[in-house]
């Protein structure tokens, strides 16, 4: 069934009206959690987590204070934006976690594209550098879980190491993203344009073994999450490379989401959930491919899949919007977005707000409402 196409300016008093309640959610996290980073909540209220794996997170809620900032120079967002990112600083040096450009996009790319300051720029360069020394035998970044394991997330980080390279110069830079971003493509993205959350390689030959999953419902099943880093992962390694076979993996990434999502386009947390199990939302993988959807739109030439792209971003973000996902009429609700899901068999942060699907939204947020995607990097 055919959608009715969706115009912007029409939907922009609703994106508005939506970043007001953003700011005031921003606010509340200030004032009742003074220092927090918020993950996932519980029962809709922060700083309740159970097990909490604060290191890929840290950067989503400064991440937001700098969008408020940058879009409405109000001052009051300043301060904390800039207290919380300097924070991270140390984090420039981290070998442990596959997650830097999670942290640094977030934060120190977005304060270095307000003020040019060259300390940020040294800051973005060396985390970078220090993500690029998870290179594997097999032409991959590890993740955190070891060096057999690749993870679809990674895509949304190996952009930091192209952005180090471009600042830099430095092709071994670029060739170390190049090849991570090649060997993701080759064995988790799937003919169909679906992905698998995790690839295992045997480190000592560099082989690919097989696929696996931490977060999906089984390894050959399509993990929403994972589906929507590729979409933005890949938009933007295109973006930052100019290499054109990756523009066309988010886009057959992007079409399996767009055909297989349900009416609304915000979809259950796998796509493969048989019938028996609750299919529930999550609202943060609606909120990725709504912001790397924008992208896609702005990256293709040709002018109906600029609109195809367009719609499904503005559709999203139109359900999105709607009070079944933003709690406005739920004053208890302290998080910006329900229904998201961080670990569905752990039992985390299911059909809660999480701490990502925050970002990404109001990123998409500002991206529509500016009409253009650089409002939001």
């Amino acid at each position: 069934m055919s959608r009715p196409l969706l115009d912007r300016p029409t939907l922009v008093p609703l994106f508005q009206e939506t970043l007001g309640f953003v700011a005031a959610q921003s606010q509340r996290i200030l004032a009742q959690y003074p220092n927090y980073l918020p993950m996932y909540t519980v029962a809709g209220k922060w700083n309740r987590e159970g097990e909490r794996w604060t290191h890929w997170c840290e950067g989503f809620f400064p991440g937001i204070l700098w969008l408020l900032y940058k879009t409405t120079r109000d001052e009051r967002w300043l301060a904390p934006a800039r207290a919380y990112t300097r924070r991270l600083e140390p984090r420039q040096y981290d070998r442990t976690v596959h997650d830097l450009g999670f942290l640094f996009f977030s934060t120190y790319l977005r304060e270095y594209r307000l003020t040019g300051e060259a300390q940020l720029r040294e800051v973005l360069i060396q985390a970078g550098r220090t993500l690029a020394l998870r290179r594997q035998k097999g032409g991959y970044l590890a993740s955190f879980i070891g060096p057999q394991s690749l993870f679809i997330d990674i895509m949304m980080n190996v952009g930091l190491i192209f952005w180090a390279a471009n600042a830099t110069g430095d092709d071994s830079l670029r060739q170390i993203a190049l090849e991570h971003c090649r060997t993701t493509a080759r064995t988790l993205v799937r003919p169909e344009g679906g992905t698998a959350h995790e690839g295992i390689f045997d480190p000592d030959t560099g082989a690919f073994l097989h696929e696996s999953t931490h977060q999906g419902w089984t390894a050959a099943s399509t993990w929403t999450r994972g589906l929507a880093w590729a979409i933005y992962g890949f938009t933007a390694a295109h973006r930052l490379s100019g290499e054109e076979e990756f523009l066309a993996t988010a886009q057959r990434c992007a079409d399996c989401y767009l055909r297989r999502a349900p009416e609304g386009l915000v979809p259950w947390w796998d796509f493969d959930l048989p019938a028996n199990v609750p299919h529930l939302w999550d609202s943060s993988a609606g909120a990725i491919t709504a912001s790397g959807l924008w992208d896609l739109a702005e990256a293709v030439r040709d002018p109906m899949q600029q609109e195809r792209y367009r719609q499904g971003a503005l559709t999203l973000l139109q359900t999105l919007c709607s009070d079944a996902f933003v709690p406005r009429q739920r004053p208890e609700w302290e998080g910006i977005l329900m229904h998201g899901v961080y670990h569905y068999h752990k039992g985390l942060g299911v059909d809660e707000s999480v701490a990502w699907g925050d970002h990404f939204f109001v990123e998409a947020l500002v991206k529509a409402l500016a009409g253009n995607a650089e409002a939001g990097w």
